[in-house]
């Protein structure tokens, strides 16, 4: 048994960061994952970060798990064989497709339903009327740029955050669209634009409804935590640590670590707000950064550890990513997400399995990202069920072809 998906089986005609990231979702779940790519390469198969010698390593992270088909769609015989895979046979766990290219012709929804009439297709866009839109032009828009930072200009932060999100829910979408199938026996197309991600977002957050209820807009406080009591602190080594007091409990263990207990009622008094509420510790949250400051200047990150340890703080240090892959310990094989994993033409290296943990199928050995082709000629035996001699004929005529 692959996973908790085993035996159901997704095709994947996409590219860059969230329908990739939807797909690997499933196949590190045990879906078999197909993808599909033209003749000439997909147009992030050397995207960066790159190896040294030039291999992509995000190619290498967002793949896993999923086996490589290379068909020329320019050819009326290298859609319909895309089609044919895409269809399945009727009645198989097949016939999802997962796209964010533009679904049209060959590729539609209505014109792949005519080959099953239960296929499930996945269609993520830019905007919700199917313009373009990518992360970063969805982030700039969002009002999050507006208020991260210090206000002095936007920042567009480089996390793919919307992405990310997308991936997900197109994951979910598939899921949801799969049990639907089963208890119904139909199909569907499933719809999902990057904006609408952001929006949705954005308005469960509240941020919508502040400005609509309110009048107000959500200032820029730098690493403080709006509403609440958190923000960043310097260190006697020069490192920088964020602490967060969301509960009353957590509060009252920053200070009671820190030795502030007794000063932080003169505080309430200067500023008249009640520091048992979150909001009243938001409002003071300038006077109680200063008395909280020398303690932490005082001490080096690893003596800020060392006295929070156990006493139910909220707190971690800053880390660029290579101090987070020295030295937190959640980066490592002790975390039982983490295999030392082999990327075929990269090397061994820490590599993230699914973060879901299922005891029903326990998380097994990572399969690395495939190369462009390397899985054709099995695609074509096994979901197609073709003889040896036709997917001959095929890679002859340039129909198809095999790994790089």
């Amino acid at each position: 048994m692959r996973g908790v998906l085993n035996n159901v089986r997704v095709v994947e005609v996409s590219a860059y960061v969230a329908a990739p990231l939807g797909g690997m979702t499933l196949a590190q779940l045990g879906a078999d994952l197909v993808q599909i790519s033209p003749i000439g390469g997909r147009i992030d198969y050397n995207r960066w970060p790159l190896t040294e010698d030039g291999k992509s390593l995000y190619w290498a992270g967002l793949n896993k798990g999923k086996r490589s088909i290379r068909i020329d769609l320019a050819k009326p015989e290298g859609k319909e064989l895309a089609a044919a895979i895409i269809a399945g046979s009727p009645g198989d766990n097949g016939g999802i497709l997962l796209t964010n290219l533009p679904s049209r012709g060959w590729m539609g929804y209505e014109a792949l339903r005519e080959k099953r009439p239960d296929l499930i297709m996945l269609k993520l866009t830019g905007n919700y009327d199917g313009s373009t839109a990518v992360d970063y032009t969805v982030n700039c828009a969002s009002g999050f740029p507006m208020v991260t930072g210090d206000g002095t200009r936007p920042v567009n932060h480089a996390l793919p955050a919307w992405d990310v999100a997308a991936g997900l829910y197109l994951a979910t979408g598939a899921l949801a669209a799969l049990h639907h199938r089963r208890e119904t026996g139909k199909g569907q197309e499933v719809s999902l634009a990057l904006s609408d991600v952001m929006l949705a977002t954005v308005g469960n957050l509240g941020y919508l409804g502040e400005v609509q209820m309110n009048g107000t807009q959500r200032p820029a406080i730098g690493n403080h935590i709006y509403g609440g009591f958190g923000r960043d602190f310097a260190t006697a080594d020069g490192r920088i640590a964020m602490v967060a007091a969301i509960s009353d409990k957590q509060w009252q263990a920053l200070c009671d670590a820190t030795g502030t207990t007794e000063r932080m009622p003169y505080i309430a008094k200067l500023m008249d707000v009640d520091l048992e509420d979150e909001g009243g510790r938001y409002q003071a949250r300038d006077l109680i950064a200063a008395v909280l400051a020398p303690w932490f200047a005082a001490r080096t990150l690893a003596e800020i550890r060392t006295a929070f340890e156990g006493t139910g703080v909220l707190w971690g240090p800053f880390q660029d990513f290579q101090q987070l892959l020295a030295e937190d310990s959640r980066c490592s094989t002790a975390n039982p997400m983490f295999r030392e994993a082999e990327q075929p033409g990269i090397g061994t290296y820490l590599t993230p399995h699914s973060p879901l943990a299922f005891t029903a199928a326990p998380r097994g050995d990572i399969v690395p990202a495939p190369a462009l082709g390397e899985h054709t000629e099995a695609v074509l035996a096994e979901v197609l069920n073709l003889p040896s001699g036709e997917i001959g004929r095929l890679f002859d005529a340039g129909v198809v072809a095999g790994a790089e």
